[in-house]
């Protein structure tokens, strides 16, 4: 009686596996995560082009970060958890600024909090603010919002809340997209 229930069961759990829409990919995300990436949203032409006003470092266009991996962040001085992850990103700037490339975009802020901010808290990380529209690809709809990108623009990682920045898994997942 119970190997029949047992073997009813597992064969309602296959069914929902195979017939049931979203659920394959939901569980080949979770347990294959390579997938994800291979599925990844890649940002184009279109959504590189960003001009840019540096405030600690030259202005530019984000689309002079093409082609190179990239940690973009999406923050601001008026956001507790935005400032909570900070130290973090400090942190990984100064071990891995050689390997990527670092763009931090202060949004709905004004320059002079922004460098006020940064001169209190000694951070260097290169920090911009936008001076034209970002794309819908990319623009937050939370903050923080972080993008690890691909030199080939592929969004290999997207975090809608703090995490800190400066850990193992996150020097080691560096390590695998720059070689």
């Amino acid at each position: 009686m119970k190997k029949g229930i047992i073997f009813i069961v597992i064969i309602i759990i296959i069914g929902i596996i195979a017939f049931v829409p979203g659920v394959k990919d939901f569980l080949k995300n979770q347990f294959f995560p390579i997938a994800t990436i291979e599925n990844a949203v890649h940002i184009n032409e279109e959504d590189y082009d960003v001009d840019l006003k540096g405030i600690n470092a030259p202005s530019t266009n984000l689309k002079n970060f093409k082609n190179k991996a990239v940690f973009l962040n999406f923050w601001g001085t008026w956001c507790p958890p935005c400032r909570k992850e900070w130290p973090s990103i400090q942190k990984l700037y100064d071990t891995r600024k050689d390997n990527v490339d670092f763009v931090l975009i202060a949004m709905n802020d004004k320059e002079e909090d922004v460098r006020k901010f940064l001169k209190e808290n000694n951070y260097t990380v290169p920090v911009y603010i936008a001076q034209s529209p970002i794309s819908e690809k990319i623009l937050p709809k939370v903050f923080p919002t972080t993008f690890l990108l691909d030199k080939t623009g592929r969004i290999l990682i997207k975090e809608d809340a703090t995490k800190d920045w400066d850990s193992e898994t996150v020097h080691q997942f560096i390590d695998n997209i720059i070689k």
